[in-house]
């Protein structure tokens, strides 16, 4: 009985992460002349740390890895670059969520879906 209803809760997750995928599908933009790009892939959070380039944001993951030699974690950085679209307008300081989506530019492979935290 305990197994029908750990299936039963996975199949939940399951359906609860493909439902989220599903509306986060497509970035819309309310600025007349933007376009609009499909999500596909990683969705991934992150620190804006720079948003000097122009519809463009550099975000900064942290990620930790255990090593089992020395029993310890080591902290990892990687840093993203980002579509802002005109709409979103990330500044930097906020905390956003970015999903994988065709390349836009030579380094640009992400666009920002929205801001979770902003910057006071």
């Amino acid at each position: 009985m305990e197994a029908k209803e750990k299936t039963g809760a996975v199949a939940a997750k399951k359906e609860k992460r493909v439902k989220e995928k599903a509306e986060k599908a497509i970035v819309h933009s309310s600025q007349e002349g933007e376009r609009t790009f499909a999500v596909r892939g990683n969705i991934l959070e992150g620190k804006v740390i720079s948003a000097k380039a122009n519809k463009t944001v550099t975000v900064e993951r942290i990620l930790t890895q255990y090593i089992p030699k020395y029993e310890r974690y080591l902290k990892i950085k990687s840093k993203v670059h980002a579509h802002n679209p005109l709409s979103i307008n990330a500044k930097e300081g906020d905390t956003v969520m970015i999903g994988e989506t065709r390349r836009i530019s030579k380094t640009k492979n992400f666009v920002v879906m929205k801001v979770l935290n902003k910057k006071e």
